[in-house]
């Protein structure tokens, strides 16, 4: 495992240096729109009002602004800027970009999956993307019942995906208005009425293909293919709409890049950013607001027409001095690495640059995901922990230096599934130390090599990995529980108390603009959009 070259100074945007600025001065004074967090929807919101002419301040507890889409340098040494946290684009409205002038960009990614098998002692797997997503099918069920089944299940999302989309950045439809929206009886059944399992149980056969499908389902959700609470369709929903075509799209120089974009945005239309500067407490009479500001100079009070909060609700009910919501719990495994060379696959078949160009799933079998559940359901660390991984140099190698993409080096991001933070709790480091052992393991199943043999080294000449539990998110970004969408996701209708634009609170100037607002999760930006026009309306 060589040690790749040491990190240039090549200057890049996503650096952020202006957010790094020891000598940013405390803020002070009267501001028609306070925002509390510089993450991404909190870049959005300020953008757009101060586009409207409105006086706008952010206020970021960190030292840079993007939360979770940020792009760092997570090993010492090495020229590899990778997406952290957050990593694909998926449910930013082209509209955003459009509207605030972004220069930002999305590549495609050739593949959509490939899910590696075992069949009669045979390895194989399923391909999705291109044009051996047929053939792929064939080979691994045995005829056409699977890929036309296929073809009729998304060819339904599909029509979903071009009818919600569009609402998210609209006034909050009402149940009914969205149901008349679709059009389609059997599709809001399916995905808005009965567990999502049964619709999985029902058009499809194969194991391995019904745990494809489920995936959707529980990216960053703990629950089962049959929860009466319907969480999973919820998440399914936002996984299968992005765009209106359901792409999950490769940030351009990564999910920093985003966050820049959006910043250096916000600063033209003449927002203020402060970096180090955390807000502690809202007090409000529902017309005026007033914000006590931790800096590195003392504490200090803002004023304000309006305060926008980009936080949990956990995060905005403390601020306020009120009673929290009930706690959030994440549920996932975030792991970074850098390799010399992608791994070789025991499935022949498959060249490894097509397998990890898309999503590349691990003990995702219909089965196995259930199996993963009970026991983690039950405190235990999953035997065959389920899990994803993607390779985002393969389709964007400008997040490597010149050095290592000249040399084949390559990024893998992993994400596990059916990890909630309550795992963790006795032993956060020695679980995790079990749970990425267990998670490479069922990689391997699947490798002519170990994965660990392809690492790179960074300049102390310890393996390019690194691993977040929900634990290790909840300190390092203030995530409830580590819960990557702040709470569990709403459908994208009306509901009793949430407001004709699901940002509203009990107080009339302050707003939720976070990803735990009615229509937030995942890197959108939908809810500080949907903030800022409360705040203009």
């Amino acid at each position: 495992m060589p040690a790749p070259e040491p990190s240039a100074p090549r200057p890049s945007a996503r650096q952020q240096p202006s957010a790094h600025d020891p000598g940013a001065r405390p803020a002070r004074g009267r501001y028609d729109a306070v925002i509390v967090g510089g993450g991404h929807n909190g870049l959005v919101a300020a953008a757009y009002l101060a586009r409207a002419g409105q006086s706008v301040l952010v206020l970021e507890r960190l030292d840079t602004t993007g939360g979770a889409a940020v792009s760092t340098r997570p090993f010492a040494g090495v020229d590899a800027c990778l997406s952290r946290y957050s990593y694909l684009v998926s449910l930013l409205p082209d509209k955003i970009v459009r509207d605030l002038g972004l220069d930002f960009a999305v590549r495609k990614r050739t593949v959509s999956s490939y899910t590696p098998a075992v069949r009669d002692g045979r390895p194989t797997g399923l391909l999705v993307g291109g044009d051996r997503t047929r053939e792929s099918f064939a080979a691994l069920t045995g005829g056409e019942r699977e890929y036309a089944a296929w073809q009729r299940f998304y060819a339904m999302t599909r029509r979903v995906a071009e009818r919600v989309f569009p609402t998210l950045t609209e006034p909050l439809p009402a149940r009914d208005a969205l149901r008349a929206r679709i059009d389609d009886p059997e599709a809001w059944r399916t995905l808005f009425e009965e567990p999502i399992g049964v619709a999985v149980e029902r058009n499809f056969t194969d194991d391995l293909v019904r745990g494809v499908v489920l995936t959707d389902a529980l990216i960053g959700t703990f629950a089962d293919a049959h929860d009466p609470s319907l969480l999973q369709n919820r998440c399914f929903l936002y996984h299968v709409i992005g765009g209106g075509t359901g792409d999950w799209d490769v940030p351009v120089g990564g999910m920093g890049a985003l966050t820049d974009a959006l910043a250096g945005a916000a600063r033209a239309a003449g927002a203020e950013i402060r970096v180090r500067h955390e807000a502690t407490r809202i007090e409000t009479d529902g017309t005026d607001a007033e914000v006590t500001v931790r800096t590195p100079d003392g504490e200090h009070t803002v004023a304000a027409r309006r305060v926008l909060v980009n936080a949990s609700p956990q995060a905005l009910a403390a601020l306020l001095g009120r009673t929290p919501p009930p706690p959030a719990e994440g549920a996932q495994l975030k792991v970074n690495m850098l390799l010399t060379r992608l791994p070789r696959l025991r499935d022949r078949s498959v060249d490894p640059r097509q397998a990890f160009a898309g999503t590349f799933h691990i003990a995702e079998g219909y089965g196995q995901l259930a199996d993963a559940y009970r026991e983690a359901a039950a405190g235990r660390l999953p035997a065959a922990p389920p899990s994803e991984i993607y390779c985002h140099s393969l389709t964007d190698p400008s997040i490597l230096g010149p050095g290592l993409a000249a040399r084949g080096y390559q990024t893998l991001t992993l994400f596990g599934l059916h990890a909630p933070a309550r795992l963790f709790a006795a032993d956060n480091d020695a679980a995790r130390a079990a749970l990425l052992k267990a998670t490479l393991a069922e990689l391997d199943a699947h490798l002519e090599e170990p994965v660990t043999d392809c690492l790179a080294l960074d300049e102390n000449g310890e393996p390019c990995i690194e691993a977040k539990t929900p634990l290790d998110l909840e300190r390092d970004l203030g995530l409830p529980g580590g819960h990557i969408f702040h709470r569990d996701l709403s459908f994208p209708y009306a509901d009793e108390g949430v407001g004709r634009w699901g940002v509203e609170t009990a107080d009339a100037n302050v707003l939720l603009c976070g990803a735990g607002a009615v229509r937030g999760g995942g890197v959108s930006g939908v809810p500080g959009h949907n903030a800022a026009m409360a705040a203009l309306s």
